[in-house]
């Protein structure tokens, strides 16, 4: 009698140890500092925090938005990367969030968004729906300035 590869019954974004996990990124026409800059100016964190009131983005600090997002910053690199905790109001425990900003070119910087500790597949699917549009609008914010 075969027995069935445990390989192949994993669900995409299931980790072993970590539940789900979604990662994704795009290539923008920008610097790292350009791209950092907008992150944590008020109309950047407001795509990816929400709306929150005098933050510093330094590690230990701690946030609440008004659309119910809260977390805590534990990693920043500036113009490298933020990990923080990450987590919606009616979650029952803490994502972990990870921002990067990779670039290997002077008027490149890819930005990466990579969540971890998710519960589910559908809360999966929804913050990859959630971080394309986030990365949609950056994307759109930085080709009106281009051409602007």
């Amino acid at each position: 009698m075969k027995s069935q590869n445990p390989e192949s019954s994993k669900i995409v974004g299931q980790t072993a140890a970590t539940g789900f996990q979604v990662g994704v990124r795009r290539t923008m026409p920008i610097t790292p500092e350009q791209a950092w800059a907008f992150l944590t100016s008020s109309e950047g964190a407001k795509l990816w925090l929400g709306d929150v009131a005098n933050l510093t983005f330094s590690e230990g600090e701690t946030f609440t938005s008004s659309d119910g997002i809260s977390g805590q910053f534990r990693v920043v690199k500036p113009f490298r990367q933020f990990r923080l905790k990450w987590s919606m109001k009616d979650w029952e425990k803490p994502s972990t969030l990870q921002i990067r900003l990779i670039s290997d070119k002077p008027d490149r910087t890819t930005i990466s968004f990579h969540q971890e500790n998710l519960d589910h597949e559908n809360t999966r699917e929804q913050m990859k729906l959630h971080w394309e549009e986030v990365l949609n609008e950056i994307r759109q914010k930085f080709s009106l300035m281009e051409r602007g």
